[in-house]
């Protein structure tokens, strides 16, 4: 319920679209970012140090491993000159996730609204590419009559390094591939011949596609020090006549079939790129076994990004996730939020206590993590999904979750002492016109 009668915070909403853990005794004063806020005083919130409870860890190992299987990697483009990254230990990274795929912002807005994240608590930018890539060759085909530009994406670089915010590429190569396997060139590359959703494995031609599309997008980000490979949501794996015959030699061993490709995909990235550390997501890995995952090697390419968006989330479900990586052997785990794009598919409006009860479950999450003793958090991903999938209907438009991603992002910055009795009721939002 929002009182008019109580102080405002005024958002400056520009045209967006792309046409062709100190929680001292103190007080705090929201930041305005740049331009972009409404020149109004911001009241002042007090601040009261609170204590989350550690999550308890949860064991839940499964069974059998199969002997790894190598593929060969290949590349049909010129290769980025490999660059290390300085690897020097650093605070875990609080990145926004900017996914494309339906009405992407203007490079103009992310001039204004990239001092404002920078300004809330963000450092870094998760940028899901999709169609939006100025993808060239055989691979035009791919990019929207609206993909940015090469000097687009110079321009969003150069912003991002601006205002200290590292720039995370993620670019799909297994599931949610429907802006390629949409196309009829590539309809023989589906797992499943009716759906765009997801791509075979084994089918010739597949991997090569991958890392072409990986090959383009690092060229274009040779600096990059992460890199997000999705991986999430396979729908339909081990449905292609090919995935059956390869199960059927395989004891069904559909945990393989999945590490298998994931795997390539990481070895073609750490050859592509010297020093490069891979991102994924981790939903198909809560499936396979323990010592199926430890014997695939992927705990040496990538580390899992755990996300979950509902409000009442369990931690105690969550720390078990984390139990099983550290005992794999990876090295750290991301963590994944929301705070737009995941209470509803054609949701027209952000509900931001949803959002922020989301994430001060994921606050809990974080306090525990210093009971894990060999993997380190390495950061938290705050996505706004425009979209499910690439064919269904827009979610709330960016504009529209801004209130919503600044009060996730000073939870995370302040924890849940940001958040005192009745703040929805007392901090209101509303829009003016530009």
């Amino acid at each position: 319920m929002l009182h008019l009668n109580k102080p405002v915070i005024d958002v400056y909403l520009p045209s967006i679209y792309s046409s062709n853990k100190d929680t001292s005794h103190k007080t705090h004063q929201i930041t305005q970012g740049g331009k972009f806020w409404a020149s109004q005083r911001i009241p002042q919130l007090n601040l009261v140090h609170s204590q989350e409870d550690p999550v308890k860890k949860e064991h839940t190992d499964n069974t059998e491993a199969q002997p790894e299987k190598k593929e060969k990697i290949q590349s049909n483009q010129e290769e980025p000159e490999p660059e290390i990254p300085d690897d020097s230990p650093t605070d875990p990274l609080k990145i926004v996730h900017f996914d494309l795929k339906g009405a992407a912002p203007k490079v103009k807005y992310l001039e204004q609204i990239f001092p404002l994240l920078s300004s809330l608590g963000a450092n870094g930018i998760l940028l899901e590419y999709e169609d939006m890539f100025p993808y060239e060759g055989e691979l035009s085909i791919l990019k929207s009559s609206f993909a940015y530009s090469p000097e687009d994406i110079e321009e969003i670089k150069s912003l991002a390094k601006r205002h200290k915010l590292e720039l995370i590429p993620l670019v799909q190569v297994f599931g949610h591939m429907e802006f390629v396997l949409k196309h009829e060139k590539y309809f023989k590359l589906r797992e499943v011949e009716t759906f765009p959703n997801s791509l075979n494995p084994l089918a010739q031609g597949g991997m090569d596609l991958v890392q072409d599309m990986l090959t383009q997008v690092m060229k274009k980000h040779p600096e990059a020090k992460w890199f997000h490979i999705g991986a999430d949501e396979v729908h339909g794996l081990g449905k292609s006549e090919d995935s059956k015959r390869w199960l059927e030699a395989n004891d069904g061993d559909m945990g393989k079939l999945f590490l298998n490709h994931v795997t390539a995909v990481g070895r073609f990235m750490t050859k592509l790129k010297r020093g490069i550390k891979l991102i994924l997501w981790d939903d198909m890995l809560r499936k396979v076994s323990s010592d199926t995952i430890k014997e695939s090697g992927l705990q040496d390419l990538a580390l899992p990004m755990i996300w979950k968006y509902i409000p009442n989330m369990d931690v105690k479900e969550i720390g078990s996730y984390i139990y099983k990586y550290e005992q794999v052997g990876f090295k750290g785990v991301w963590f994944a939020s929301a705070f737009k794009g995941a209470s509803g598919i054609d949701q027209k409006w952000t509900p931001i206590n949803h959002h922020l009860k989301n994430h001060l479950q994921w606050q809990k999450v974080i306090t525990s993590m210093p009971q894990y003793k060999s993997v380190r958090f390495r950061g938290i991903a705050l996505t706004g999904w425009q979209r499910y999938e690439h064919h269904t209907v827009l979610c709330e438009l960016l504009p529209v979750a801004i209130p919503s991603l600044a009060v996730c992002l000073q939870m995370l910055k302040y924890g849940e002492c940001f958040i005192p009795g009745g703040v929805l009721e007392y901090v209101t939002f509303c829009f003016i016109k530009e």
